[in-house]
């Protein structure tokens, strides 16, 4: 690891649509933050500001200055969760780890933030740790989450996992009904999507379960490619959806059934999923 390896990885990246998001990416992957010297680098070797290279570092969440610890933790700050009494439980947090929001434990186990809302109002407060959704957190809760993500929170068990739950989705275009009953992920309906990369297409089946990243494809599909959706109806593209806040890749769009709108990464590799329920209770 070191400055050969970057230069590897702006060679390949540079001239790409999206190129700084894609070595900011990489090189994150390969030290688990941004070193100032490789931000130097890249500008150097892109012809790209240094400024320019810090703007996108800092506008993605994903991005990191500094070392996070091996399990972070995010809280969201939103109106409808700061009203729920998300500062105290961020203060408790910052109590139980004996750090200030932006640190990271001296012995690099965790890190917290502060973030805007994630669009999932109806179940906060809400807190992310490790890319697992904790809905409707009270302060006793933090003891027990900081002891799940000790233990590792890897392993998602769709059936007794509070944080799990199903959702009947619709295409944003047509409004045609994307789940397939006869096809089961995680024991529920499975979400039937058409998807394109590179040369290949074919079928794709999303599990229901909000909070589960199981899937199945006709084809694999490699690790951290974008992948074009499209509804399986009416063949739209299903692209209109925000950029991730976590690596820039488009969100694919679906309409939830009970209200509301849920979104995924298009990035293979990336767990940012986003629900909008206002009003809705699960």
């Amino acid at each position: 690891m070191g400055s050969e390896n970057v230069l590897q990885i702006i060679e390949k990246h540079n001239g790409d649509h999206g190129s700084i998001i894609a070595i900011l990416h990489e090189i994150q992957v390969m030290y688990g933050y941004l070193p100032e010297k490789e931000l130097k680098t890249i500008a150097e070797k892109t012809g790209h500001s240094l400024v320019d290279i810090f703007g996108v570092a800092t506008f993605y969440k994903s991005f990191t200055l500094k070392p996070k610890g091996k399990h972070h933790i995010s809280v969201c700050m939103g109106t409808a969760c700061h009203v729920r009494e998300a500062p105290h439980i961020l203060e408790r947090f910052e109590r139980e780890l004996g750090i200030r929001t932006g640190e990271t434990t001296p012995d690099g186990e965790f890190s917290i933030e502060r973030v805007n809302c994630l669009g999932a109002c109806a179940i906060g407060p809400i807190v992310i740790v490790d890319g697992r959704y904790f809905s409707k957190v009270r302060r006793n809760d933090v003891k027990n989450i900081l002891r799940k993500a000790s233990a590792g929170l890897d392993t998602v068990h769709v059936t007794d996992d509070p944080r799990v739950f199903q959702v009947d989705v619709n295409c944003p275009y047509c409004n045609h009904s994307l789940m397939d009953h006869r096809y089961l992920i995680d024991e529920n309906p499975s979400i039937q999507m058409t998807v394109s990369f590179g040369q290949e297409h074919g079928w794709f089946r999303l599990s229901s379960m909000h909070g589960s990243y199981n899937y199945e494809s006709e084809f694999e599909i490699p690790l951290d490619t974008i992948v074009n959706f499209f509804c399986p109806h009416c063949k739209a593209e299903l692209s209109r959806g925000m950029n991730c806040t976590e690596c820039g890749a488009p969100m694919v769009p679906m309409i939830v059934r009970k209200g509301g709108m849920a979104q995924i990464c298009s990035r293979r590799g990336c767990r940012n999923h986003m629900l909008d329920v206002n009003g809705v209770n699960f």
